[in-house]
């Protein structure tokens, strides 16, 4: 199970079947999005939620479609109402087209007329003595895409228009002139995945360099502290062997400290939830490509490939931040001159 905890809401780490994909590549259920202070930011790295009530439209298809087959693989292997989805008796094959079980009668029968489909029928105890990806890819290798026509839901589709960026059906095609030039829809569906995987690539390049200004910025902020302790124990020092009547100045230096050493820490933190939060939004994206390729189908990757190319676009386009503090004088300078001055 360890392989597939990706499909869980990152927020409160459960299956949901309302799973929304955020700008950010995060995925969060609608639990998680309602209850989120502040409302419009995502929980895990901050960015804005660009819809105004703080809900994206875009739903995770394929974790919420994995989630379910997953919970097929899991009837299996526990041997858990098996039952033939067509007379109701005991389920001893599973055909990943019809997504179905079938007892041994009706899987005769199915064999019988539906031998030219290529469905793919295979017993139950030979599913559950493989792994569930072995399961997935079966499912994935026997998924297939619909027409973007709500009449033709039915018609095989093959073929992509490119002036519309659907997928239709012959019919579609040739009685409607408006449709044209087309491309294959599996070559379309190639096409796509690989533009994300080559995305994913710049963008495991990009990722470097934040997580060098990252790891720049964590220096930083322990220098800052490691200056902070110097500082109040210099002051200490030279403070007691002043009179009551210098006390005064004592309480303004270790106030100057603390305010120079406030306003860096929050400088510093500001930047560093930044980066942070853009780290976590490169490696959902990574993360969710990757799935992408392994476990979705030509449906899934024709509906979510715009929304997920266009939000790692958004973060091709990010720039690093430069770390702060490396040209500037020290933070307790003025400190240090008031207090070689007394």
């Amino acid at each position: 199970e360890d392989d597939f905890q990706f499909i869980l809401c990152e927020g409160c780490r459960q299956e949901s079947p309302n799973l929304k994909l955020l700008t950010c590549l995060h995925t969060l259920c609608l639990g998680c999005l309602s209850k989120n202070e502040p409302v419009g930011q995502c929980p895990v790295c901050c960015t804005a939620i660009q819809h105004a009530k703080g809900i994206p439209d875009m739903d995770n298809l394929l974790f919420t479609n994995l989630q379910a087959r997953l919970k097929v693989y899991k009837q299996m292997v526990d041997g858990v109402d098996l039952f033939c989805d067509n007379c109701r008796r005991a389920g001893e094959f599973w055909c990943s087209e019809c997504f179905e079980f079938l007892c041994t009668k009706c899987f005769e029968a199915h064999q019988r007329y539906l031998r030219w489909e290529s469905h793919r029928a295979r017993r139950v105890t030979d599913i559950r003595a493989g792994p569930a990806k072995d399961f997935l890819e079966d499912i994935r290798r026997a998924g297939i895409l619909s027409c973007s026509n709500p009449a033709h839901k039915g018609q095989p589709v093959s073929i992509y228009c490119q002036r519309c960026e659907k997928a239709l059906c012959c019919s579609c095609a040739l009685l409607d002139n408006q449709h044209a030039p087309f491309r294959d829809i599996r070559s379309e569906t190639q096409r796509r995945q690989e533009e994300l995987s080559s995305m994913e690539r710049e963008l495991r390049r990009r990722r470097s360099g934040f997580e060098a200004t990252y790891a720049s910025l964590q220096d930083e902020a322990a220098r800052l502290e490691e200056a902070q302790r110097e500082m109040r124990e210099l002051i200490g020092r030279r403070v007691e062997q002043l009179v009551r009547l210098i006390r005064r100045e004592e309480e303004e230096l270790v106030g100057l400290v603390e305010a120079r050493q406030e306003q860096g820490r929050w400088e510093l933190a500001r930047e560093l939830r930044h980066v942070e939060g853009v780290l976590r939004r490169m490696e959902a994206g990574e993360r969710l490509v990757e799935k992408m390729s392994l476990y979705a189908t030509e449906q899934e990757v024709m509906d979510m490939q715009p929304f997920i190319k266009a939000s790692l676009q958004e973060l091709q386009r990010l720039q690093l931040p430069l770390a702060t503090g490396q040209a500037k004088p020290g933070p307790f300078a003025e400190c240090r001159a008031r207090l070689q001055a007394l």
